[in-house]
Order: structure tokens, then C-alpha cells, then sequence
């Protein structure tokens, strides 16, 4: 079987061939003078040449030595090349950041935080991926993510949750509706109007039906997606219930929101990534880039 030549081999020799001597190159590596000869017949060895004719007093590269010249330096350059992207990855500064979120988080959350981030690290790309909550969690269970922008998921999955803040429902009307002069509704008034709800594999489901449990409230029509609900709305067909970083789906000329309470309602929202799957180093440095960004657009509530 063929032996190689190492790096280490490669490095001295090159070295040998910069400075001119065995002991300028053993001092700019930083190694004693016979263990770079040993380095050096052991290279030669493997080559079955000499690569140096060398006495006590000159060394001249042979010219075995001058063809391999430019391979060993291209090779060593190559490597310290690669070595730095490596270390640029390890340092998060390079890599693929691949997001799955909710369309509304992803809308009012994301752009501002890649934004952000591209502005320091411009080389790092980012996939981008929206999808209702369990099919999110699922891309996330499999892989196809490496975190996820969603409400809290179910404690049955192996999923971690890092909370980033609540979500408060709105009502969502016509501005010519007479609710939209209130300064806030109760859940209540959905009794005495067409309520227009999300089909039931949206996140917002769940929240709007504990919150009209009592009330004996059900949709009249289903919406497939916020912005289909914000058209309905305004077609003057019910009003509805939304999260106030929603409406960023929402075309809003002719719509208001109004704060709803009598409960207040929120949906949780945070980063959710996979138990024991070992994130990218940039997807770390992202989030706390994106935890950041966050932190300045909803500050905590005193």
C-alpha cells in the first residue's frame, strides 16, 4: 500500500525551503534541529528520494524537491483554507441557519433578527420554512429544522422550549363596525355576532376554543390562513379573533384591532428545538442574536 506523505512532512519541508537552513526552519516551527531531520529522511524515505542535497555548511533542494515544491505549498494552503472556514463554522460565522416557524411569527419576528444578524455575518445563508404548529414540529422532530418559532408544544414530545413571550388576542372588525370606537371588547361579544374562526389545525384554534368554551361559541366559517380571514373580515362576512402579531397578515385598511379581555388571552410563543440533537454552532449564535431582537421589539411587561 502507497504511503503518503503528512502534513507535518509537507510543513517542513517547505519550511526548509523558506529559510534556507535546517536550523532556521526547526526555529520557525518550533521544534529541535535533529527531530526536523528525522522529519525530513522520514519524507524522503517514503518517496524513496532525496530532497535536499545537503553538508554541514549548504542546503540545496534537489530537483526531485522542486517538483513536489509547488504541491506541498498548494496542499498546505488548501488545508489552512479549509481549517479557517472550519473554524469560522465552529465560531457560528458561517453555515445555514434553517428556521421553521408559524407564518405570523415569521412575518413579525424573523426578517428583523436575519437582518440583524447578516449585517456581522453576511456570509451565513438561512432556509426559511412556514407551516401550521404540528407539522412544524414534526420538520423539527426529523430534522428538517434546526429550531422552530411556535407556541409551547405538547409535553408528551421530545422537544425543549425556551419561552420568548406572550402573544395577546385581538379582535379583528371593520372600521366602520360600531365595536371599533371601544376601547376594549369581552370574548362575550362573539355571542351576538358571526364569529369567523382558523380550521382546526391552526395554533390559534385551541386558544379561541378554550376561550369560547363557556360562551357556547362556534365558527361560521373556517378560514385556511390569517390572511383569508383578514378578507373575510372585511367583506363584512363576522369578526374574529386573532394574535396581535398576526395582523402583520392582514392587509388593515379597511380593519381595526381591538384588544380583547374578560379573560385576556395570549399565546405563548418561543423557540422549540430537539432534545438531544446537537444544533449547528451559527444556529447558536442566531438565537441569541433572534432572543435579542426579540427582547427589543416586546419588551417584558413591568
Amino acid at each position: 500500500m502507497r504511503e503518503n506523505l503528512t502534513l507535518q512532512q509537507l510543513q517542513a519541508f517547505v519550511q526548509i525551503v523558506a529559510t534556507g537552513s535546517f536550523r532556521g526552519a526547526a526555529s520557525q516551527i518550533g521544534v529541535s534541529q535533529p527531530a526536523l531531520s528525522r522529519t525530513i529522511r522520514q519524507a524522503e524515505h517514503t518517496l524513496q528520494a532525496r530532497l535536499f542535497d545537503r553538508d554541514t555548511r549548504n542546503v540545496e533542494i534537489t530537483p526531485i524537491g522542486q517538483e513536489l515544491l509547488p504541491i506541498a505549498q498548494r496542499i498546505l494552503r488548501e488545508f489552512d483554507n479549509s481549517f479557517g472556514e472550519l473554524g469560522q463554522f465552529l465560531q457560528g460565522r458561517s453555515g445555514r441557519v434553517s428556521i421553521a416557524t408559524l407564518p405570523s411569527i415569521g412575518a413579525a419576528l424573523v426578517p428583523q433578527a436575519i437582518a440583524a444578524f447578516r449585517s456581522q455575518q453576511p456570509q451565513v445563508e438561512f432556509s426559511l420554512m412556514e407551516a401550521p404548529a404540528d407539522a412544524l414540529l414534526s420538520s423539527i422532530d426529523e430534522g428538517h429544522a434546526d429550531f422552530g418559532l411556535t407556541v409551547r408544544p405538547a409535553p408528551d414530545r421530545k422537544l425543549r422550549y425556551r419561552h420568548m413571550l406572550n402573544d395577546p388576542f385581538v379582535l379583528l372588525c371593520r372600521r366602520d363596525d360600531p365595536l371599533a370606537s371601544k376601547d376594549s371588547v369581552p370574548w362575550s361579544v362573539f355571542t351576538a355576532r358571526p364569529f369567523i374562526g382558523s380550521q382546526r389545525r391552526s395554533s390559534i384554534r385551541p386558544i379561541t376554543d378554550a376561550a369560547l368554551l363557556r360562551l357556547s361559541v362556534s365558527p361560521s366559517i373556517e378560514y385556511p390562513s390569517v390572511s383569508a380571514c383578514g378578507a373575510l373580515v372585511g367583506a363584512g362576512l363576522g369578526i374574529t379573533a386573532l394574535p396581535r402579531m398576526a395582523l402583520d397578515l392582514v392587509r388593515m385598511e379597511k380593519l381595526i384591532a381591538i384588544p380583547l379581555v374578560r379573560p385576556q388571552v395570549h399565546r405563548s410563543i418561543g423557540i422549540v428545538t430537539r432534545i438531544g440533537r446537537t444544533l449547528p454552532p451559527v444556529s447558536h449564535t442566531f438565537i441569541e442574536t433572534l432572543v435579542h431582537q426579540i427582547s427589543l421589539q416586546h419588551p417584558p411587561t413591568p
